[in-house]
């Protein structure tokens, strides 16, 4: 049977942390799945690493590239997949035993559901249960709601084009969920820990989230990826921008931002919803 689920796995020095993440797809009690491990130009032994995986199981298959980073290596990933379903999961985090099942399970029940997601656990160097809220559409123009290792179509990624290359830096996941989803599709959250997220002391995430430049320059492109969405869902700026002013605030973001750059690194943000506020406060 071919798989159903397909596991895109990009890695990039993560050789250590990699048998934790393939064991836990060995033991999902759902078997229709393929990992897809693509090695994105690791100097560890990554390659060695994922050989031995390969061997265990033909279910995991392995391929390595030029280091692009972690969007087009995802995107490389999926056009080597052949499941209906696409689960992300990067090579030093896990899943639980129970996911793959529940989300067919609610997919298999519901054929609208757009997107599948859960309740994550941290581990690491912190351990915390994160109970995730409902999903609300337009608070995704806020704040990411859904973890990296959701379940989605493969036919919808391919559809809106897989994971922007312009967000180099993070957050890829968010701006892609925002090209995904639609504001009347359905969500679905399973109410149970599925995910376990790992926190290192020198993660790509928290490295980002310590730069504040890097972090506001992937909220703005993030923004620039998106502007017509952002600008009829995000209500202060839907009630304050009239058709005139839109055109002007979206040449103004395309073609001097510069100016507006300049700005966020001289006045760091604190949250998006302030980021927003900042540039059409004028």
């Amino acid at each position: 049977m071919n798989p159903i689920i397909s596991v895109i796995m990009p890695c990039y020095n993560q050789a250590k942390y990699m048998p934790e993440a393939l064991q836990s797809l060995l033991d999902q009690d759902y078997p229709h799945w393929e990992c897809i491990i693509v090695n994105d130009g690791s100097p560890d032994n990554t390659e060695e690493v994922a050989k031995e995986w390969v061997e265990k199981d033909k279910r995991f298959k392995y391929f390595r590239k030029t280091n692009s980073g972690v969007s087009d290596t995802r995107n490389y990933g999926v056009s080597q997949a052949i499941g209906e379903y696409i689960v992300p999961l990067d090579g030093d985090d896990k899943l639980g035993p129970h996911y793959f099942s529940e989300a067919i399970k609610a997919f298999s029940n519901d054929p609208d559901i757009k997107l599948i997601y859960s309740d994550i656990i941290l581990f690491g160097v912190k351990n915390e249960k994160i109970v995730n809220p409902e999903f609300v559409f337009e608070k995704m123009l806020t704040e990411n709601q859904i973890h990296s290792f959701a379940m989605f179509k493969r036919a919808d990624f391919l559809e809106v084009g897989g994971y922007n290359l312009n967000m180099y830096d993070g957050i890829e996941d968010w701006d892609f969920y925002l090209s995904l989803i639609k504001p009347n599709d359905k969500v679905v959250k399973l109410n149970a820990f599925h995910g376990y997220y790992r926190i290192k002391e020198a993660s790509r995430s928290m490295h980002i989230n310590n730069e504040s430049e890097k972090n506001n320059a992937m909220l703005l492109q993030m923004f620039k990826n998106h502007v017509p969405l952002f600008l009829e869902y995000f209500n202060p700026i839907r009630d304050k921008i009239e058709a005139e002013t839109y055109k002007k605030e979206l040449y103004w973001h395309y073609h001097t931002i510069d100016y507006r750059v300049g700005r966020i690194i001289c006045a760091p943000l604190r949250s998006i919803k302030r980021f927003f506020s900042r540039i059409f406060s004028k």
